[in-house]
């Protein structure tokens, strides 16, 4: 019979084994191979078992076990010595405390999603992976951030695949305490309750977990309390189930609720108040609407200046390459919640405004969570450098009048979290090289350092381990204990054959099914008698996606025929625990996106790290770091007629890459070792080491955008508000006027009949302001190469006209002199805009006036 509950009974510690408590519910060890180890040595079999979480170890292990580790002096020993290197950890300083300068006080991270272990399943894939990476590096380099999401008690989902290859989900109830989390409480020891007011009398509450990501705090609220009633329990009951008012209810607890769960944190364990919030997509955008509520009814700033001192602290990062990736809700939908008297002191129609598609071409009766996050930061990004130019240009229309690569959405490229990706065996040899397990500095190019047989025998090590996991998957899904496993499973891969990866989500975009364009050729290259390859492949369809389901039958089809079985092979239930086994075992990671719908794409990072080669489309991170040596670029059909045409003729190129480069570089030997392909995976651990990792990306997000977000928060905040009110009322002054501004006349002079360099050209512009200042505008002289069609060349140049005296009948002369250093075709325009001190970019209004 089934128990309609279960719950995690936890043992008593005697004094000796103490710590372990600390050290179970701290998530470091999930990174720390010290930690992970002393946990897996109690009882390795159990460690698997129970899916290599502390926790649950601790209360499986039972109290006799743990009475015997308690008597035994090296492991009381080495429990010591790991709660000392906690401790040492939790309080030295770190690069952020070494940082010199302004900086934030404390960032709020808020995301819908966070991967921080393949035991806390709070994730469908690469934004929650790449946010749970983000809180490790945070941590790392001591950066005082607080991560902010839900918790799922059925996570996303479990995926097996029918005997019709048809992929199944299943929900199992999480027990948060047995997972290591911790309940917050207030100052009397009751659980802290965070309450929502909603349409129809109703509200909804949730208590708030806190879960140790070393020394990042991740609260995750909970609606699964007696307070709710059953219609609100469900509110979290799992990741991206449900849509309409379900999908809404729950991103207004992430983002209403989030705020004021950060407030209670912080009150209760006297952390600052965050000067910077971070969105990490467009999820929890009404964070912002709160802290808007917050400041007009506590500090009586009007919508304008509660709006203007919002914009200073938030950092908004978009993930999304495609406007149907986008959350969007019913006008009507956000009209019940925002007049229902969850944002109090809030014009309900101006904050509905925020998110409105009302550009031409939009659909204004659609609430629009990324147009909310763009406008309440003021700091925006991207998640790689192709991907700020998509975004740019799917985003313009916020900003009118303004020129694509104008638009103030800027790029940091994602980067993976190194001591959770690479491979314990390789942190071995970093070791023994260079005396730490990985920094970003290591040159693996030194063959005095690491030689090529040392180096060669760990990747076949790595390999060897995926090929194990791979048998032991597919016999257990055959029978549970895999004891009715046919014969052939036992032949499944080969450690000595080119292995070829591939896992992710599989919406159609990222076609899982294009290796199957020419099924007849890929049957070839597989069972090639002297040179084969195999390929392994994971992903998760999300459940109500049938087209990505069905993609996953066929693959899982062709993968069965007898001709391939043993050289192809789907891996079910694809997450961070199968993801570290199949990263460091495949020699090649596969991507191969529809370009440029892949925002960054961070799992071909992960393998490179552990020495495998790219073979990618040149999207996402891909298209930026790609040098020719560190993998293979597929090329993209941007010339095809249909889509037919373009997955023919690209399924053909990455045929011929792996046949022709990938297979003869790979099997070209000197010694039983590919030296040649060996040079090419030196190169790439030392180059993408560099810069494909969560630290080098949080030190770019701490000083591109957290420290300017702290700074102009604390401005506007300073001497009660006075320079929020004051933005707020040049940005009203500017709005009302900027309709009658214009550009009267613009007259030069200077240059001979024929310029030549050297020259000096003279512009004088006569603007009329109707009302601003000239200490309200920037008059502009852009200037520089031109094309056929009259147009300034990207990298124009920009210089600035100086106003001469006072307004003449409502027209301002303004005045520039400029050497022309320039040879070639050139051009020159004057436009103005609005300047002011805190704006962080020029035309961060999108209001431009350009000379006719």
């Amino acid at each position: 019979m089934k128990a309609i509950r279960t719950f995690t009974v936890r043992p008593v510690l005697a004094a000796p084994l103490a710590p372990l408590d600390r050290l179970a519910s701290n998530w470091r060890w999930s990174w720390s191979r010290a930690t992970h180890s002393l946990f897996a040595s109690m009882d390795p079999t159990l460690w698997d078992e129970i899916g290599a979480n502390p926790a649950r170890m601790l209360g499986a292990l039972g109290q006799e076990r743990l009475d015997q580790l308690a008597h035994d002096e090296a492991f009381v020993a080495r429990v010591r010595e790991e709660d000392e290197r906690l401790t040492a950890y939790l309080d030295g300083d770190r690069w952020f405390q070494r940082l010199e300068g302004g900086k934030p006080a404390h960032i709020a991270y808020f995301s819908p999603e966070f991967g921080v272990d393949g035991s806390l399943p709070q994730y469908s894939g690469g934004l929650g992976i790449l946010a749970g990476d983000h809180l490790k590096s945070a941590s790392d380099l001591g950066v005082p951030l607080t991560g902010v999401g839900l918790f799922y008690r059925a996570g996303y989902f479990r995926q097996s695949i029918g005997d019709d290859d048809w992929q199944r989900e299943s929900y199992p109830l999480l027990d948060p305490y047995g997972l290591g989390l911790t309940l917050l409480r207030d100052r009397e020891g009751g659980p802290v309750e965070i309450t929502l007011d909603l349409p129809g009398d109703r509200r909804l509450h949730a208590r708030v977990w806190v879960a140790d990501i070393g020394r990042v705090p991740l609260l995750l609220l909970d609606s699964e309390t007696p307070s709710n009633s059953d219609e609100m329990r469900r509110v979290t009951d799992r990741l991206y189930g449900g849509g309409g008012e379900h999908r809404l209810l729950q991103e207004l607890l992430l983002g209403v609720g989030g705020v004021r769960a950060v407030r209670a944190f912080c009150d209760l364990t006297g952390r600052p108040t965050p000067d910077v919030y971070h969105t990490n997509e467009g999820h929890a955008g009404f964070q912002g609407l709160e802290r808007m509520s917050e400041l007009i009814t506590h500090d009586a700033l009007t919508f304008d200046d509660a709006l203007a001192q919002v914009r200073a602290g938030t950092v908004f990062t978009t993930h999304t390459p495609v406007p149907a990736g986008i959350d969007r809700f019913s006008r009507e939908l956000i009209a019940d919640f925002l007049t229902s008297g969850l944002f109090q002191g809030l014009d309900a129609g101006r904050a509905i405004a925020l998110g409105l598609e009302t550009w031409d071409g939009g659909d204004q009766g659609v609430f629009n969570m990324a147009v909310l996050g763009l406008h309440l930061g003021q700091h925006a990004n991207g998640v790689s450098l192709l991907h700020g130019e998509v975004s740019r240009g799917m985003f313009g229309m916020l900003w009118p009048g303004v020129d694509t690569d104008e638009v103030p959405i800027t790029s940091i490229t994602n980067g993976v979290h190194a001591p959770t990706w690479v491979h314990p065996a390789l942190k071995a040899v970093s070791e023994r090289a260079w005396g730490d397990a990985y920094t970003d500095t290591h040159d693996w190019n030194d063959r005095a350092v690491v030689s090529d047989a040392e180096l060669w025998g760990v990747r076949q090590q790595m390999k060897g381990e995926l090929v194990a996991e791979a048998r032991r998957r597919v016999a257990a899904s055959i029978s549970p204990d895999g004891s009715r496993a046919p014969s052939w499973v036992g032949e499944l891969l080969d450690p000595e054959v080119l292995t070829i990866g591939f896992a992710r989500r599989v919406p159609t975009y990222k076609r899982l099914t294009l290796m199957l364009r020419d099924p007849e050729r890929l049957t070839r290259l597989l069972t090639d008698p002297e040179r084969p390859v195999q390929i392994v492949i994971g992903g998760k369809s999300h459940p109500a996606d049938d087209s990505g389901k069905i993609l996953i039958q066929q693959l899982v089809r062709f993968s069965r025929d007898p001709k391939v079985r043993n050289r192809i092979v789907f891996l079910p239930d694809y997450d961070i625990t199968l993801a570290k086994d199949l990263y460091p075992g495949c020699d090649v990671w596969l991507n191969n996106p529809l370009r440029p719908l892949e925002a960054c794409g961070t799992s071909g990072m992960k393998a490179a790290l552990n020495g495998a080669l790219n073979l990618s489309i040149l999207d996402g991170w891909w298209d930026e770091w790609y040098d020719g040596e560190n993998g293979w670029a597929i090329p993209t059909a941007d010339t095809a007629s249909n889509d037919e045409e373009r997955d023919d003729a690209e399924a053909a190129a990455l045929y011929d890459l792996i046949e022709h480069q990938l297979v003869p570089k790979f099997y070209d030997r000197e010694g039983g070792i590919p030296l040649g392909w060996l040079g090419m995976v030196r190169h790439t651990m030392t180059d993408l080491g560099t810069k494909a990792t969560s630290d080098r990306m949080v030190r770019d997000y701490v000083q591109r955008l957290y420290v300017p977000a702290a700074a102009h928060d604390v401005r506007l905040r300073a001497d009660g508000f006075a320079e929020a009110r004051e933005v707020a009322g040049f940005v009203t002054r500017v709005k009302n006027a900027w309709g009658r501004v214009s550009i009267a006349s613009v007259e030069s002079s200077g240059i001979p009949q024929q310029a030549q360099a050297g020259d000096t050209l003279e512009v004088r512009a006569d603007v009329r302001l109707d009302g601003l200042s000239p200490d309200d505008v920037a008059v502009e002289l852009l200037y520089g190469r031109t094309n056929e069609d009259d147009a300034l060349a990207r990298d124009h140049s920009v210089h600035l006209l100086s106003p001469e005296g006072g307004a003449v009948d409502g027209v301002t002369a303004f005045r520039a002199t400029l050497p022309l250093t320039v040879t070639g075709t050139f051009g020159y325009t004057v436009r103005v805009r609005p300047t002011h001190a805190q704006l962080v970019s020029p035309v961060e209004l999108g209001l431009v006036t350009y000379a006719s």
